[in-house]
């Protein structure tokens, strides 16, 4: 499972590098000859058709090495650990702004989107890596802020060891909007 996780997440780097979204980095690639071709080819990268899920294609999470059922009491379990790795804004600001072209969103404004980490910070999702960030529309059906409330949920039950912490990445990471369910929570 691991391997098989490895794998799409590296596949996905690698097609978001293609996309100019290259991990680590958050700057668009320079403007050259057909740059009209270029921004629809990008527009059209990832799909919508998954909201208020990310295209698992583009965003299919990562996990930050650092967090396992082992460390979680040295991590993710101690209060104040996530602002430790978040990265910073003008980091995800500048990722967002690519991220909201990637999915052809009509409403560029960046204020009306949340940066969110698929598998968040709270259970050990990768904090820079491009896979595992996405613009999540603030407004819908299922707002950005809903699933912040799952997020505590799964985090508070790892925690508290109702929940293992594979578990819960899987489940969030495969569908926000289904995790507490899946686990029986």
């Amino acid at each position: 499972m691991m391997l098989r996780h490895r794998l799409t997440v590296t596949a996905s780097a690698a097609a978001l590098a293609a996309a100019g979204l290259a991990a680590g980095t958050a700057q668009a690639a320079a403007p050259a000859h057909g740059t009209a071709q270029k921004a629809r080819t990008l527009a059209a990268s990832c799909s919508q058709a998954y909201l208020p899920l990310p295209d698992p294609s583009c965003t299919p999470g990562a996990y930050n090495p650092d967090v396992t059922q082992a460390t979680i009491g040295q991590t993710i379990c101690v209060s104040g650990w996530t602002a430790t790795v978040r990265p910073p804004t003008s980091y995800t600001n500048a990722l967002k702004v690519q991220q909201i072209a990637a999915y052809g969103y009509a409403d560029t404004s960046t204020a009306d989107y949340e940066e969110d980490h698929l598998v968040p910070l709270e259970l050990g999702g990768a904090p820079r890596d491009p896979a595992n960030l996405w613009p999540e529309p603030r407004y819908g059906s299922q707002p950005a802020q809903s699933k912040d409330s799952v997020e505590t949920k799964l985090k508070n039950a790892v925690c508290g060891g109702r929940a293992g912490l594979d578990d819960a990445r899987a489940a969030i990471a495969k569908d926000w909007t289904t995790a507490l369910s899946v686990l029986g929570l």
